[in-house]
């Protein structure tokens, strides 16, 4: 507890923006039952700016990786004085045991073919599944707003991804957003804002310079991650590998499809009612796991058998069962 009688929090996460996204919904439920609590969150220095606008946030601390257990200590110099209401670890480590708390959650991966939301509410006795949700201040939504202004629909792209094997060529991504973007597609005439990190730009050059400039919103390099977040938020549909920026659409609530192939669907694909999958001829399976040759190192893809017309259908299917919701997102 605090000295005002309020209780504390540690969260400790992912250092991969993707998994503390999909994390993000067990804070929730914390917060949700706490709404007075007091929060510190712990996890990796480019997942930590998911958690700034958190409103109940009273310390971030990101965990800067040092020799083996470095980073560890210096979360236990910062963290030890205090009394916890919960500590929950979501990283399966011992250090929940090294601090003081009344309770203790922690979550150790295993090798179960379940979802990682799944996962998390089966091993912290959740009450429900924890869906994914992120915090954005009233400002920065301002902002985000004042940027898309309005006009047509906004097609949000993600053609990056973390290694190559997972990314979908970038030139079948720039024919997709052509054809859902023309006069047939599921946003005609829409505008376009391709998102990634500004490392990523040469990978989405090819789908950049296939949108006309006039349609086309670079949201490359947007420096921080909540402000994608707040512009992916008034977007009408988002496609795209599998990636952080995959989960944070979903976490936004706008349609979401993601493109897997070297990467299990049924572990990390996007949560909710408004997200689906497509994937490679190939299993998830038959690219890694039973392939002696498979080396994620390496910069080729593994996405070649999905073709733009699976993935045009698979938006379109998506893009049908939900359009429904969609008039007050067009923006």
């Amino acid at each position: 507890m605090t000295a005002d009688g309020f209780p504390q929090l540690l969260f400790i996460t992912s250092s991969r923006i993707g998994d503390a996204v999909l994390s993000s919904g067990v804070l929730a439920q914390w917060v949700d039952a706490h709404p007075k609590g007091r929060v510190t969150v712990a996890c990796g220095p480019l997942a930590a700016p998911l958690f700034a606008d958190l409103p109940q946030l009273e310390r971030l601390h990101p965990m800067v990786r040092s020799g083996r257990t470095g980073h560890w200590w210096q979360l236990w110099r910062a963290s030890a004085e205090r009394r916890w209401s919960a500590v929950i670890d979501l990283r399966g480590s011992l250090f929940a045991w090294s601090v003081r708390a009344d309770r203790r959650l922690i979550c150790r991966a295993e090798k179960r073919r379940e979802h990682r939301i799944e996962e998390l509410a089966r091993q912290l006795s959740l009450p429900s599944l924890p869906a994914p949700r992120l915090w954005v201040s009233e400002q920065r939504q301002r902002v985000a707003d004042t940027r898309l202004g309005n006009g047509p629909p906004v097609l949000a792209v993600g053609p990056s991804a973390n290694w190559g094997a997972k990314q979908w060529p970038a030139e079948r991504f720039a024919e997709a957003v052509t054809r859902l973007t023309d006069p047939d597609g599921i946003l005609p005439g829409g505008r376009v804002a391709i998102f990634g990190a500004a490392a990523e730009r040469e990978q989405a050059k090819p789908v950049l310079e296939a949108v006309p400039e006039d349609r086309r919103i670079d949201c490359i390099g947007t420096p921080d991650l909540l402000d994608a977040f707040a512009l992916l938020r008034r977007c009408s549909f988002y496609f795209g590998n599998d990636s952080g920026m995959m989960h944070m659409a979903a976490a936004a609530g706008i349609p979401t499809l993601g493109l897997f192939g070297p990467s299990p669907e049924w572990r990390y694909g996007p949560w909710g009612e408004r997200a689906a999958v497509v994937r490679t001829v190939e299993s998830y399976d038959a690219l890694v796991t039973d392939n002696p040759a498979f080396d994620h190192r390496r910069g080729d893809t593994l996405m070649g058998s999905l073709t733009v017309d699976a993935v045009m259908t698979a938006a379109r299917q998506l893009y049908g069962r939900t359009s429904a919701c969609l008039h007050g997102a067009a923006g």
